[in-house]
């Protein structure tokens, strides 16, 4: 989508997924619902003034002239194919013309884009065309693969979702994973994810009343005010102990605290709510000797009891090391299948804390042979090539 005027796309992209929505619970199919929806930007994008008070002024209604025009391009697409009778019960006339509604609506694509049908990359795939309001090329960017690729995984997920038909409450706990899996990826071609992730989910807090919403919003923050520290100049990976905490966002950090205490004080602990309280716990500490491992290991636990899983397993050995010692550590570790990725890094870390430098950089080479990215396979190579050094020397 381009434009002239930067506020009139701005305001077009953040309208979209309300507008598809409707779309999708007047009965259309979502892939013919986005394609009207599409034609209705190009056509705003069209007659829109690119100043206010220029003929053909932008209506008073947004997003109401939006669903208008949409649904009357889906209804003569509708019409001009064979198919015209086996939606008439649905398209049959057009609605008066009256008030949209907004959250709701927009609510229900969330649930659909999360649909259990959809397989996580699908879902995540879906999830930022309908609601994020992204191109396919842009997608496609972000997850470093062919446009065409993206199209075909973008239109398959299309096709899954096209006869759902909302006859209960969605699954809130499957959108918050697809949000939080968006988050995860982080920064790759023209489209920061996480940037994309955290507008998406401020929408979600703002339609949906949930402490586990509010959780999600409040650990992407946490994590999110780091995210300048994150790095060094060359692009290496710094660790959280070695972070210039200077350069945490403190703003996001008083923000996400805030939101995370409201959400507690409801007494409907879920897992987000949970991973936030640990991230504001190392945000808390002015520096890392500061930290309270202790509450920490708490807070693992409680994780561990609400999700059952081997990763929250093995961050928990870790913060069992900086609390009781890197033998404690170890003997947490030791619970834990070898095959678990990041497990041998773990171990690296807790053997070289506990003196035992040879098994360290014997290990740290392993995990960088294990590592999922170029960037934490630098990082570990490097560690082993660093403790190598130090037992050359002695």
């Amino acid at each position: 989508m381009t434009s002239d005027s930067p506020l009139d796309e701005a305001l077009l992209r953040s309208l979209t997924p309300g507008v598809l929505a409707v779309l999708v619970r007047r009965g259309a199919d979502f892939a013919a619902a986005e394609d009207a929806v599409q034609d209705a930007l190009v056509e705003a994008l069209r007659v829109w003034p690119g100043k206010p008070g220029e003929p053909g002024e932008r209506p008073r209604d947004p997003k109401g002239w939006l669903v208008t025009v949409a649904w009357r391009k889906f209804l003569d697409a509708a019409r001009s194919e064979a198919a015209r009778r086996r939606r008439e019960d649905t398209v049959e006339e057009e609605p008066a013309p009256g008030p949209v509604p907004g959250a709701d609506d927009t609510l229900q694509l969330y649930f659909l884009c999360a649909h259990p049908s959809l397989t996580p990359s699908s879902a995540v795939a879906l999830t930022l065309r309908a609601v994020g309001g992204l191109t396919t090329r842009q997608i496609a960017q972000a997850y470093l693969v062919p446009e065409a690729t993206m199209a075909q995984r973008i239109s398959r997920a299309k096709r899954t979702v096209s006869d759902v038909r909302f006859d209960r409450p969605g699954d809130v706990s499957a959108v918050l994973r697809v949000l939080y899996l968006v988050f995860n990826e982080g920064y790759s071609g023209d489209v920061d994810l996480a940037v994309e992730a955290l507008r998406l989910t401020r929408q979600l807090a703002a339609a949906l009343d949930h402490p586990e919403v509010a959780g999600l919003l409040a650990l992407m923050l946490l994590h999110h005010a780091r995210r300048a520290a994150r790095t060094a100049p060359d692009g290496c990976l710094v660790p959280l102990a070695e972070q210039d905490r200077a350069l945490w966002d403190t703003a996001a950090i008083a923000e996400g605290v805030d939101i995370l205490q409201t959400a507690l004080a409801r007494d409907r602990l879920g897992e987000f709510q949970a991973q936030a309280a640990i991230a504001a716990l190392h945000a808390d500490a002015r520096t890392a000797e500061e930290t309270d491992w202790v509450q920490i290991v708490e807070w693992y636990d409680e994780l561990a009891r609400l999700t059952d899983s081997p990763v929250v397993r093995l961050n928990r050995a870790v913060a069992v090391g900086e609390a009781d010692g890197p033998r404690a550590g170890l003997a947490a570790l030791a619970a834990l299948d070898e095959s678990l990725p990041r497990r041998t890094a773990v171990a690296a870390h807790l053997h070289e804390r506990d003196g035992d430098l040879t098994t360290a950089a014997r290990l740290y080479a392993e995990a960088a042979h294990q590592a999922p990215n170029l960037a934490e396979r630098d990082h570990l190579t490097r560690q082993a090539a660093r403790l190598n050094t130090r037992l050359g020397s002695a």
